[in-house]
Order: structure tokens, then sequence, then C-alpha cells
């Protein structure tokens, strides 16, 4: 044996010696994701996106609801300053939920076509550009086209986020990451006008800094979710996620759409043009959807006359409650909110084998039944008693609310249609939305609660019949 070839053989003994190389941990924050040959397979590369798309997803949708809610908060001072009447502020909310509504049904379809990232981008860039100038304008009139940029804006997150979830998880697993990721929007309308409540009134006095409070928060996250997200598995030389599972236990090349891992939005070119048939992509796809789309239609207005009315309700039932009391009493709403998505999630995967009409047909007919109880419980004049109704109010609400425009959505949309699915459904529910917060406002409590029960119980029965529906692709 020469000399090189000893060398050899002694490198060799070495090796085997130390044994095999660690694998370098996989960062989920960092650049492309991990780099090619670093000896991971695709589905560890997988998880490691699926906590990183879903917590920049979860923290961008909560934080749409900062600008969005800004004028909520701004509405005490400019009634106490005398500059608009109460009837004025209703009518702009209208105006927002009219161009909500419009937009839901487009984005979700456009965010097909051109990539979920741009759309979300351009929607938050809109509503910061509205938020800010409402602080701004010196003419309260000018609010009512930046309440419709603001509608528009806002129309933009859901369907193009809840697709990016879709895109990431499979349908064994999207009840759990749905439910999760719809904790965002009960989070974000909890905590957005308090504390921008707190900074407007209690930190500047003025009404303005809600507007601008909303800005900022909105215009920071911007920031932070055109560097981390992506659009889909795919963009990152991953299977698409609806696939064969069996090709992400394949090593990982890290060959994926070209720049999609270093450019903050890349340019997504769609096959085809879009066209006005695009809005009802997904209606096609499954009919299920135009279905999911009336039951949301018929559910959300009565988590809208809680949310814009709450205090109002809370007055009524208890006559001669302070204002601070009022205002702190809905709460309960907004926490079993949080609670609600989750625990539909898991049970619509775990208890009902990831069949979403079961779950939701059960929190229709629960919600049914506290509503039809308001009267009652009013007449105890418990202060307690009407949070903790509120409170269940809230959870077959939002349980039904999350499991209808979130998992249904995407599931029957699939992740192909996700966007366009939950846009349409989501389309059909902020129409609904705008009766919840018109008709507060013109007929007592009792007989609001009593109408909206109705409607959930007719959703809940259109339904019935889907007991055992299943996408296609489950």
């Amino acid at each position: 044996m020469d000399e090189k070839q000893g060398r050899a053989v002694n490198a060799k003994v070495q090796e085997h010696e130390a044994g095999p190389p660690e694998l370098e941990p996989v960062n989920p924050w960092s650049g492309v994701m991990p780099a090619a040959g670093g000896g991971k397979t695709k589905r560890q590369v997988l998880r490691a996106w699926q906590t990183r798309v879903f917590m920049v997803s979860w923290l961008a949708y909560a934080a749409f609801y900062f600008p969005r809610n800004a004028f909520s908060a701004a509405k005490v001072g400019i009634l106490e300053e005398g500059l608009m009447p109460r009837e004025a502020l209703g009518l702009l909310d209208t105006a927002y939920l009219v161009a909500y509504a419009v937009g839901q049904f487009v984005w979700g379809a456009v965010a097909e076509r051109y990539g979920t990232r741009v759309v979300v981008a351009g929607g938050m860039v809109l509503a910061t550009i509205a938020a800010l100038f409402m602080g701004i304008v010196p003419a309260l009139w000018l609010f009512v086209p930046l309440m419709v940029v603001q509608g528009l804006g806002q129309s933009t997150g859901w369907a193009a986020l809840s697709k990016n979830i879709a895109s990431f998880f499979t349908i064994s697993a999207r009840g759990r990451a749905m439910g999760f990721f719809s904790t965002s929007y009960a989070f974000g309308g909890l905590v957005a006008v308090p504390v921008m409540g707190w900074v407007a009134y209690s930190v500047f006095d003025s009404w303005r800094w809600a507007f601008f409070t909303g800005a900022a928060v909105m215009a920071v996250v911007l920031v932070i979710f055109l560097i981390f997200q992506r659009n889909s598995t795919e963009e990152l030389g991953l299977p698409g996620i609806d696939e064969d599972l069996a090709k992400f236990d394949e090593p990982y090349t890290g060959k994926g759409i070209r720049g999609a891992g270093k450019s903050p939005v890349p340019v997504v070119k769609p096959e085809n043009k879009f066209k006005l048939a695009d809005l009802m992509a997904a209606v096609r796809h499954d009919p299920m959807v135009l279905r999911l789309g009336i039951v949301y239609f018929m559910l959300k207005p009565a988590r809208y006359a809680v949310l814009l009315w709450g205090p109002v309700l809370v007055i009524d039932a208890i006559p001669g409650i302070d204002a601070f009391t009022a205002v702190m009493v809905p709460i309960t709403f907004g926490i079993a909110g949080v609670a609600a998505p989750i625990a539909i999630g898991w049970a619509s995967d775990t208890f009902f084998g990831a069949r979403r009409i079961p779950p939701t047909v059960l929190s229709l007919a629960l919600l049914v039944v506290t509503l039809m109880i308001w009267q009652p419980v009013a007449n105890t004049g418990s202060i307690w008693a009407v949070a903790i109704l509120l409170g269940a109010v809230g959870f077959f609400a939002y349980s039904a609310d999350a499991m209808v425009s979130g998992v249904a959505a995407v599931d029957f949309g699939t992740s192909k249609y996700a966007a366009g699915a939950a846009g349409f459904i989501n389309g059909c529910g902020s129409i609904g939305a705008i009766l919840g917060g018109l008709l507060p406002g013109f007929f007592s409590t009792v007989t609001v609660f009593y109408v909206f029960a109705a409607t959930a119980a007719f959703a809940a029965l259109l339904i019935v019949p889907s007991w055992n529906k299943r996408p296609e692709a489950a």
C-alpha cells in the first residue's frame, strides 16, 4: 500500500469513527429552506414551513383588525365632539360593509390567478393608507371614499390567507390548522379597539390617533409578511399538498420556483387572463360551496349584531347599567370567540373524521337555543347571567362561523380553489353582516335575536342532508 492509499484508508476510518454528520437544525425563519444537499427530507422542510406560514398568516389577519376597527374606537370621540350624528356613523359602516362584501367575491378569485401574497400585500397597503388618511383629513365627509377603500383592502385578507393555510396543510390536519387560524380574527377583534382606544384617549387625547395606531400596526406587520410569507409548497420545490404524501419522504433538493425564496413578492404569471367566470370557479368545482355560502349568509348577522351593538344590547337587557360596564360585559363574547375555533377544528378532525358538516349543524342548533333564551335571562337583571349568555352565543356563533368560512370552505374548495371558495362564502356572509349592523338599530334586541335564531335554524336544516358529505379529495 503506497502513501496515498494509506491516507485514504485513514480518512475513511476517521469518518466511520466520527459517525454520520449532524443535520443542521431547520430554522423556519431563514431564507430559502434549507440548502440543497442538506440531508433533509421534503417532509422535514414542509413541517418547518407549516410553522412559518401559519404564524405569519395568523399575525397578518389579526393585524387587519387594527385599521378595520380604528373607526369603532374613534366613534366615541367623534360623537363627543358632535362632528357627526349616530345615523351618519351607521351609514359609514354600511359603506364599508358593502365594499367588503364586494371585495370578498373578487379577491379570492384574483388570488387564485396571481398568488395570495400579491393580493394580501396589496390589501394591507390599501388598509394602511385608508386608516392613515382618515386620521388626517379635516372634512369628515371624506370618510366615505376612505371607508370604501378600507373595505376593499380588508376583503383581501381572509380568502387569500385561508388558501395559504390550505396550500401547506393536508385535509386530515386542516381542521386543526384552520381552527387555530380562525382565532386570529377573534383575537384581533378582541384587542384592537382597547389598544387603539387607550392610545387615542389616554395617551394623545385625540380620536385621530386611533387611525394612526391602526395604520402603524398594519405597516409593521406588512413588512414581516413581505419577508417571510410564501404562496405554496410547489414554490419551494415541494410536492403539492394534495398529491401523494409519500413524495414528502424523498430527499429535498431545494429546487422551487426561481426567485421564490428571495423575492419579497414573486410575480405569479397566470396561464390565462382573469375572467369574470373565474368568480364562480369554486362553485362549479363543488356545488357545496354555494350551499355553504347561503348558510354563512344566514349565520353571520348574529355575530355582527353582537360585535357592532354589544354594549347597546346589554343596556337594553339591564336598563340603568353604567356605560363602562355595558362596554365590558360583551368581552365574554370575544373571549369565547378565541376558544371556539380551536375546539371545533379539533373536534371535527378527532371525533368526526374530518367531516365538517356535523359539528357545524350542532353549533347552529345550540346557537338557536342561546338566542331564544335571551329574554328570560335578561329578565333576571343579572349582569353575570347576561355575560355568560353572551359568552355562550359567542362560542356557538364563532364555532359555526369558523367551520363554514374557514375549514369547510378550503376543504370543499380544495387547495386549488381554496381562495375562490373562501372568497365566495365570505362574500355571502358579508352581505348578511350588513343586516347584523342595521337591524338592531330599528328593532328591539329580543326581536332581532328571534329573527337571527330563525335564520340559524334554517341554515342548520339546509345542510343536514349533507351530514356525511366530504370533499372529493378526502
